[in-house]
């Protein structure tokens, strides 16, 4: 069984939408992953409006959150 990727900022366990979330703002090919929060602090952002641009990502069919 693999480790589950972590967070690079504060090592929390890592779930698909981090990790699309983080490919998608900041650079579809890093290998370097953030967790919504730390993602969210990095932008200035809150995670409710990571949460809201993941729907609509999604509902737009972009390939990373599917």
């Amino acid at each position: 069984m693999t480790e589950p990727l972590r967070c690079v900022r504060c090592g929390a366990p890592l779930m698909k939408d981090d990790v699309a979330m983080t490919r998608k703002m900041i650079n579809r090919g890093t290998e370097t992953f953030y967790c919504l929060s730390c993602l969210a602090d990095h932008f200035e952002l809150t995670e409710d409006i990571l949460r809201e641009k993941i729907k609509e990502f999604r509902a737009m069919g972009c390939t990373l959150f599917q």
